[in-house]
């Protein structure tokens, strides 16, 4: 029997509504929505920016997880991974009695007919989707509607002989569900490129310049099974891991572009090349609000809230620190201290080191404070709230 799905929640969002606004709600962030993102407090000033933190997209992932524990409280309810790349959330979610497929001594094949499993933000692959719906079971699908978007594109990629290029990484969640659509929709190539360092090896192949065993050697956890870069790199669609720097997804999309254009030339460039806009208006909200309120005036330091995972929230650290003193935390514990922060170092961007580390000396001690503070698109308020409440008790000690 094929598992029963819910797609559009579980009509319990009023029922949940309190929940929700306690654990994730902040007055203190509600306030400075109201006073243009500002607060001041003794010698600091804190700033945000427009757009921060929970898009709608996380908010209704979120939502659906907490009406599908209230919806089933006597049955087991699994993930099959993060909700949202969040440990706050995720934990609890755990605290809550939701068991996470990707957690140690959980199995896909453990779940049973009676049982529940909520399929996260980033969705899932159509070979994990195959899979429940052999078992049987209720299915609550929290997939954001931009992934569904790339989903559709590339599908469409795959059905007019185009392989898809996707910019993003390639153990991401989203990422492997998108190339598995690839692949779905008739047997579709796929190559996914990190960067614009990967894309230009891209477009040297493309050019006839490329050599074909290093190709295959460094892409070769990084595209459809038997790809041929001869025969797969003749005609390319773009598409982009919905949460990655949009200026580098662009980008990438321009410099495929030329290449083709340089290769078969401007009149034959459709049946080459297309490109669709598969961008996270969340996503690009909050990489142009950052980018507004740094450029509006100068910053003694930046600190950025998100998971260390969370790639919407690397590349938001990314763009701070081409402007300010840096900082991505993952939460307010991190601020140890006036003498000593821990962080996720992102130097010149793309590829810092995947682990935290401490830094000393990183909170001016004297002198008026000026802070911006941001968050990526899976942090709640709560969260920020607490940050600013330890900024303004470190700025105040003495």
């Amino acid at each position: 029997m094929p598992a029963t799905l819910y797609r559009k929640g579980l009509d319990l969002k009023h029922i949940v509504a309190d929940e929700l606004s306690r654990d994730y709600h902040s007055d203190l962030v509600t306030r400075m929505r109201g006073t243009d993102g500002r607060h001041a407090e003794g010698r600091l000033t804190v700033h945000l920016p427009r757009e921060f933190g929970f898009c709608y997209g996380v908010d209704r992932a979120v939502d659906y997880a907490y009406q599908t524990r209230r919806r089933f409280p006597d049955r087991t309810v699994y993930l099959t991974g993060e909700i949202i790349h969040n440990s706050h959330v995720n934990d609890r979610l755990r605290e809550a009695g939701v068991r996470f497929l990707s957690d140690p001594g959980e199995r896909l094949e453990d779940v049973g007919a009676q049982d529940v499993v909520i399929l996260p933000a980033f969705g899932v692959t159509v070979s994990d989707l195959e899979r429940l719906d052999r078992r049987g079971c209720t299915l609550v699908d929290t997939t954001c509607g931009s992934v569904l978007n790339v989903w559709k594109n590339v599908r469409q990629y795959a059905r007019d002989g185009y392989t898809a290029v996707i910019h993003g990484k390639a153990r991401h969640e989203e990422t492997r569900a998108t190339a598995s659509q690839v692949r779905a929709a008739g047997g579709g190539a796929y190559l996914i490129v990190l960067d614009r360092d990967e894309a230009a090896e891209v477009c040297e192949y493309i050019a006839g310049r490329g050599d074909r065993e290093r190709f295959v050697a460094r892409f070769g956890d990084a595209c459809s099974a038997g790809f041929d870069p001869d025969r797969d790199l003749r005609r390319v669609g773009l598409a982009n891991q919905t949460t990655m720097l949009m200026s580098e997804s662009l980008a990438i999309g321009e410099m495929l572009r030329q290449a083709m254009t340089n290769r078969y030339g401007d009149a034959s460039l459709e049946a080459h090349y297309r490109a669709f806009d598969t961008i996270c208006s969340a996503t690009q909200d909050r990489q142009d609000a950052v980018r507004v309120l740094l450029g509006e005036r100068d910053f003694d330091l930046v600190i950025v809230i998100g998971g260390y995972n969370s790639s919407n929230t690397r590349n938001l650290a990314r763009i701070c620190a081409e402007r300010a003193p840096s900082y991505h935390i993952a939460g307010p514990s991190c601020l140890a201290s006036r003498d000593r922060i821990r962080h996720l170092p992102s130097p010149n961007g793309v590829a810092g080191p995947r682990r935290e580390v401490a830094a000393d000396g990183w909170l001016p001690a004297t002198g008026p404070l000026v802070v911006a503070v941001t968050a990526g698109a899976s942090t709640p308020d709560s969260i920020v709230g607490q940050v600013v409440s330890r900024l303004a008790e470190l700025a105040g000690d003495s």
